[in-house]
């Protein structure tokens, strides 16, 4: 697929997958005739270890002042911003006093990083104290209400990311192309379509990152298979990359791919089905095969 808009997509594991992120983008610097044409990394998302700010999955543990730097420093010296997952849904305005989480802020202040919200007592707190954030209207809000959506286009957001569910939805897709610059649009979710429990899953996520506890009775539909591209493909909210041209056709070139919480198999298939061209998946899939072996040696 060629093409001569500049396309971004907004890759997962800020932490996690730090090192496949990383390696990622130097590829597509190093040998851009790999990658389809006007690919750029528009974000890396997720969070710092045990921020308790942060939704969507729970992630544990502590780093400390030194190495949040480096990390950040990583992708902005790349000119790739760090875009905060700030989605917990159980916040109250005393958790917006977080120590860790406003040193994190304090650190990242600079113009360059994001944070995607869906609360809004941390958001009113964010613009107040941490101006130089964009800030991006969460996919965890679960907005399938169309006046809703509507809604969000006139706040100040960045950008709003769409519900996988309304990915096809030609009344939605053609109602947005005035904005099609703020969509964000989710190519490869995982979960079931019309998921009764996904708000539930997330809300249980976010009790999990607020109190640190890892024990839970919440019981997933995806949990019974191991994640696969192939058995996402299947569900009706899946983008193909064939269809991703009709898609930057009417405007929109902001696109997000899975993976938090997810093996990084399933990250590094996305990554290749997405991102390399055909007849360079092979070589890029061995570059990648290699770099990882070296990390993992140096652990």
């Amino acid at each position: 697929m060629e093409n001569e808009k500049l396309v971004y997509w907004h890759l997962p594991g800020m932490c996690y997958f730090r090192y496949l992120n990383l390696y990622m983008i130097n590829l597509m610097r190093d040998y851009p005739e790999a990658f389809y044409d006007g690919y750029r990394v528009g974000s890396v998302y997720g969070t710092i270890p045990g921020a308790i700010w942060n939704g969507g999955r729970a992630v544990y543990g502590k780093v400390d002042d030194r190495a949040i730097e480096a990390i950040i420093k990583a992708y902005n010296s790349q000119d790739v911003p760090a875009r905060f997952t700030w989605t917990n849904s159980l916040l109250e305005e005393k958790h917006c006093h977080d120590e860790y989480c406003n040193k994190i802020m304090q650190i990242a202040h600079n113009g360059l990083n994001q944070v995607l919200v869906n609360t809004p007592v941390l958001e009113s707190y964010i613009r107040e104290n941490y101006p130089k954030y964009p800030l991006i209207s969460s996919t965890t809000k679960r907005i399938i209400d169309k006046d809703t959506l509507y809604k969000e286009f006139e706040k100040d957001y960045k950008f709003v990311v769409l519900d996988y569910d309304l990915n096809h939805d030609e009344e939605v897709l053609k109602a947005l192309e005035p904005y099609a610059d703020r969509v964000e649009i989710l190519v490869d979710e995982i979960c079931f379509p019309n998921c009764p429990k996904r708000a539930e899953h997330y809300k249980d996520e976010s009790r999990l990152q607020l109190t640190g506890s890892t024990f839970t009775t919440f019981s997933c539909p995806n949990k019974t298979t191991r994640p696969s591209l192939n058995e996402c493909k299947k569900r009706p909210g899946f983008i193909s990359k064939d269809e991703l041209q009709n898609y930057i056709d009417r405007g929109f070139v902001n696109f997000k791919l899975v993976g938090r919480g997810l093996p990084q198999d399933f990250v590094e298939e996305s990554y290749l089905y997405y991102l390399v061209k055909e007849d360079s998946q092979e070589f890029i899939k061995k570059k990648i095969a290699t770099f990882m072996a070296s990390v993992m040696k140096k652990k």
